[in-house]
């Protein structure tokens, strides 16, 4: 089981990108268009930069939905392979079964 302040940590980090994800794309457009004056474009990035570093999307970790794990992340399933493993032997799993030959 993961520490329960990463867990927490990175629900924050999801629920800034959510509030902040309009505000980022809009300015990001405005300093990615070569049209627009160096300026404008210059003036965009200093906005970009003021707002909050965990409102990034790339500050997100994929973390496994029952345990919290970070490492071993199947993302088609949201779990990690700990998980998977005692899913698939449980047969909770839809269609996977234990190999053997």
């Amino acid at each position: 089981m993961a520490k329960q302040s990463s867990v927490n940590k990175n629900n924050r980090r999801r629920k800034m990108v959510a509030q902040f994800g309009a505000k980022r794309k809009k300015l990001k457009a405005i300093a990615g268009d070569l049209k627009k004056p160096a300026e404008e474009r210059f003036a965009a990035r200093l906005k970009l930069s003021q707002l909050p570093r965990n409102s990034s999307a790339a500050r997100i970790r994929n973390r496994c939905e029952l345990t919290g794990r970070s490492r071993g992340y199947y993302r088609k399933l949201r779990v990690c392979r700990n998980m998977l493993r005692e899913l698939a032997s449980q047969g909770l799993i839809p269609g996977m079964v234990k190999s053997s030959w």
